[in-house]
């Protein structure tokens, strides 16, 4: 068994997770462009439904949640689309995926030397 399938608080982006994220990244990838991003900001519950997202996508997506949104399929060289709508930066989503405060990790950073 390959050691890197079960590593834990990873999730892993594989051909499964591919085909689950499917309309969430194809989502992410349309906000290449500006009139995507302005169409998603004034109808998300719509754009949600163009691409047939999950409710649990649709959820991650409404919660701003990146961790969530990459347990449900996101790549997160789509979502990072995403996150440049709302102004997220990898602090950001670095204290999604450490459970704490921009500030705590921006600190924890700060005290890492990075």
């Amino acid at each position: 068994m390959d050691p890197h399938i079960n590593i834990p608080g990873t999730t892993i982006f594989d051909g499964r997770m591919a085909m689950k994220g499917y309309g969430l990244n194809k989502m992410c990838y349309s906000f290449n462009g500006a009139k995507a991003r302005a169409d998603y900001l004034a109808d998300p519950e719509g754009y949600f439904e163009r691409y047939g997202l999950s409710e649990a996508q649709k959820q991650a997506c409404r919660d701003k949640d990146v961790l969530a949104m990459i347990r449900e399929g996101g790549n997160i060289y789509y979502l990072a689309k995403f996150a440049g709508i709302y102004k997220l930066n990898m602090q950001d989503i670095g204290a999604q995926q450490t459970g704490t405060s921009v500030d705590e990790f921006k600190e924890k950073l700060r005290k890492a030397g990075a």
